[in-house]
């Protein structure tokens, strides 16, 4: 069973979560959350998120509709991360893109 409790949130109340498509396992994007957000999330099964350039809550998909639906919620072996795994309705990314990671910067190494 999930404990918020056992959470920890850095020395801004705030814990990075990896969202993962459920089906894909793709990762989709990195986003904050504080401990509201994190409750909110757990009571509607929907992401939400902390915006630290805002400095609010933002229901993922509450302007584009893309909303992210919660599979499961982990946390690391540290409790310091976790990963919530999602059935998205669209695209995760701002720009219209499945994963946030699609137009970034790529290096390989071998």
């Amino acid at each position: 069973m999930f404990d918020i409790g056992q959470i920890k949130f850095d020395k801004d109340g705030l814990v990075p979560a990896i969202v993962q498509d459920h089906e894909t396992k793709r990762v989709l994007m990195l986003a904050y959350m504080n401990r509201e957000s994190l409750e909110i999330s757990l009571a509607r099964g929907l992401t939400c998120f902390w915006s630290r350039s805002r400095k609010e809550l933002w229901l993922k998909g509450d302007t584009s509709g893309n909303y992210q639906h919660i599979v499961s919620i982990a946390s690391d072996c540290d409790q310091d991360t976790l990963l919530i795994e999602v059935r998205p309705d669209g695209p995760a990314c701002h720009l219209g893109t499945v994963s946030c990671f699609d137009s970034g910067q790529q290096m390989q190494v071998s």
